[in-house]
């Protein structure tokens, strides 16, 4: 066990990191679920991560909210705190202790995390406003100046604690508090929860947001949009609403056993909870350098029939590698992304790091494609919020006339659906996944989203069947989990 310190200067001030480096068996599980009890409680990661780090964190020492009907949400963000202005960087250079100790390359130190939901849009692109009957914030960021993460290549746990103004803690207290908080795990009780079982489960008090035929006809009007060249494609999607009254950490739980996801997220907000197993990357921002990752196609990586054997499906595999529809749809998602970044970073540096690519999850394959650029030196955060939010994968193309055409026919706003979840660090770094695969529990209901690109070729029936197909599983898992009750 190592503690070490770095300084972080700031424009006006200075606040110092320290860490301290803890090697442990300490079952991720059994973390999760002491953090959860906790005030304010947000979890990224968990059982896997593409990053290979995971985080917990609760007692936030600041909240901010914006919510629908106020206005100036980027005048408020840039106001919030210099926190959020990428042009910071964090010294590699320890200040006292070995190479094996420094803290790992890329690993967020604190900072905000939370979430922005889709509907933030409205105000970046001319999309008329709307009633929203969850009444869910646009932006919710809570700012941690303490954390535990996990390396999961180096097997280690980093605690980590900023010292700020006017703190009421010294760091030492701060870094012994987490520490407490690994020793806790020893008897903490996970409980048993049983795999999804998709066939059998129950699904008829669901309650969905729009009829088969309504999804039809407005299929035909998304149909009619790109025929007349209005769009190339839209991603339409419609939401399910189930009874919920487990407890919504054992939803995490049960993402976490059966489908981990590299940007899986848990946020408490009191009032509502977030549970995402989000495959997806928004966006990265490491050292001004930014990426993106979109994501079209997917396929289920094991025969359906044999579940527990585990039997690769090559057949799922070779139809996502040969799909010209999914090629397509790709191909139209990179060129809108290549835009967007374009806007904010310097002249020369937009590459497609990765083309068209099958990357292996532990449930499914993904078609994906990587875009990025290094940042000019005058943007910050919000400047990339306004160039590249909400993802162009979720919306369609072109971006604009795509979440106008979303805006008439989807009866209900999207919320956090489609919107992004992560960490702004105090260092620069950034980190938000696209909130896809995602459920908010409030009002002890659930409720769950899903959707599809539609394009020229696509067909009424099979789109529709897709959306079905993606909600079944979550649903599926919240039966699952609602039996623990």
């Amino acid at each position: 066990m190592t503690t070490a310190t770095l300084p972080i200067k700031l424009s006006k001030t200075t606040c110092r990191l320290h860490y301290r480096k803890v090697v442990a068996d300490i079952n991720l599980f059994c973390l999760s679920e002491v953090i959860s009890k906790l005030p304010q409680p947000a979890i990224l990661g968990g059982n896997s991560s593409v990053n290979g780090f995971s985080y917990w964190m609760a007692n936030p020492v600041e909240i901010f909210e914006f919510r629908t009907g106020q206005d100036g949400p980027f005048e408020k963000l840039q106001r919030l705190s210099k926190n959020l202005d990428s042009r910071w960087s964090l010294p590699r250079t320890l200040m006292r202790g070995g190479n094996d100790n420094e803290l790992p390359h890329g690993i967020f130190t604190g900072g905000w995390v939370g979430f922005f939901s889709y509907d933030l849009g409205r105000y970046i692109e001319p999309i008329p406003r709307k009633a929203d009957d969850l009444q869910i914030p646009l932006i919710r960021l809570s700012f941690y100046d303490r954390l535990i993460a996990y390396d999961h290549r180096g097997k280690a746990f980093w605690l980590i604690a900023l010292e700020l103004d006017n703190d009421t803690e010294t760091p030492e207290h701060k870094l012994s508090s987490l520490e407490n908080l690994l020793n806790k795990t020893a008897a903490a009780h996970v409980p048993e929860i049983a795999p999804a079982d998709i066939e059998n489960a129950d699904f008829s008090q669901i309650r969905v947001n729009m009829t088969k035929d309504y999804y039809l006809r407005a299929f035909e009007k998304i149909r009619r949009h790109i025929y007349d060249g209005d769009v190339y494609q839209i991603n339409f999607s419609q939401r399910f609403e189930i009874q919920y009254r487990a407890r919504p950490i054992d939803l995490f739980h049960w993402q976490n056993r059966y489908n981990p996801s590299p940007y899986a997220a848990y946020i408490d907000a009191g009032d509502f909870q977030i549970v995402s197993a989000s495959p997806e990357m928004f966006i990265t921002v490491k050292d001004r350098i930014i990426s993106t990752k979109p994501i079209k196609g997917t396929r289920r990586r094991f025969d359906d029939t044999k579940p527990e054997a585990k039997i690769p499906n090559d057949e799922n595999l070779k139809q996502l590698l040969n799909s010209a529809k999914e090629k397509a749809e790709l191909n139209m998602i990179i060129d809108l992304e290549r835009n967007d970044i374009a806007r904010i970073c310097k002249p020369g540096t937009r590459i497609v790091t990765q083309p068209r690519t099958i990357e292996t999850c532990p449930t499914v394959f993904h078609a994906v494609a990587t875009i990025a650029g290094e940042l000019r030196d005058d943007v910050n955060f919000c400047n990339i919020l306004k160039a590249m939010f909400p993802g162009g994968s979720i919306t369609g193309a072109p971006k604009i006339r795509s979440m106008q055409i979303i805006n008439q026919i989807e009866p209900t706003t999207r919320g956090v659906y489609t919107g992004s979840i992560g960490f702004i660090g105090i260092d620069g770094s950034i980190c938000l996944n696209i909130a896809i695969r995602t459920i908010i529990i409030k009002n002890k209901s659930a409720y769950v989203q899903a959707g599809g690109g539609i394009v020229a070729d696509s067909g009424p029936q099979a789109e529709y069947d897709e959306t079905i197909i993606k909600a079944r599983a979550l649903l599926a898992g919240i039966n699952s989990v609602s039996r623990l009750v």
